[in-house]
């Protein structure tokens, strides 16, 4: 005798699809919308600090004027992280994601950071540049990797502002990043500063 169908008993309880990576969540991984409110937070805290670095930087080298060249790069760098900024503050606001609680540290933190370098020399202040967006590009390549074929548009986004980043890299690079003494040393502070902040503004 033929036996009644029954619903799938391997079909997830949740009514969310999962996001790449995501289709065997186990007890205690982020729910779909957790992950999206993760990247997003990062994603914002990521461009603020960013946009204050550069704030820093002029700071310093806009009163320089045998800095003219390097602070017009800059300036039209810390737009483009103007217009990343503005892209996830709407974010923030469609999908009511909660920012950072860390935002008035990273207030305070990029702007030194980006005041410290720019004080070493407009080298210094590139050199910074290299290590942040390493460091951003590699962030949001994996999450780019992770959404898969999930939240197209917000994937499109954060591939196109990573290309943004990988321009500023290779600018800071044509403009004498490596040329800085103690370069590699002062790369490595800064992007492990990057790395731990992206870790502390995922959760915090």
């Amino acid at each position: 005798m033929k036996q009644p169908s029954r619903p799938d008993e391997s079909a997830s309880v949740s009514s969310t699809p999962p996001i790449g990576g995501l289709d065997r969540r186990l007890p205690g991984d982020l729910t779909r919308e957790e992950l999206i409110a993760r990247m997003i937070r990062v994603d914002h805290a990521g461009e603020y600090g960013a946009r204050r670095i550069y704030e820093g930087q002029l700071a310093v080298l806009g009163r320089r004027p045998d800095a003219g060249c390097d602070a017009a790069i800059i300036r039209d760098m810390a737009a483009q992280e103007q217009r990343h900024l503005d892209a996830f503050e709407r974010q923030v606001t469609q999908r009511h994601v909660r920012p950072t609680a860390l935002q008035p540290l990273w207030h305070a933190a990029g702007f030194a950071l980006g005041a410290a370098t720019a004080a070493l020399g407009s080298r210094a202040a590139m050199a910074c540049t290299v290590a942040v967006e390493e460091v951003i590009d590699e962030h949001y390549a994996r999450q780019a990797q992770r959404l898969g074929t999930q939240e197209p548009e917000l994937r499109q986004m954060i591939e196109e502002f990573r290309a943004d980043e990988q321009e500023h890299r290779d600018i800071g690079l044509e403009h004498g990043a490596e040329q800085t003494p103690g370069y590699d040393l002062l790369k490595g502070a800064v992007k492990a500063g990057s790395r731990l902040a992206i870790w502390l503004s995922e959760r915090l």
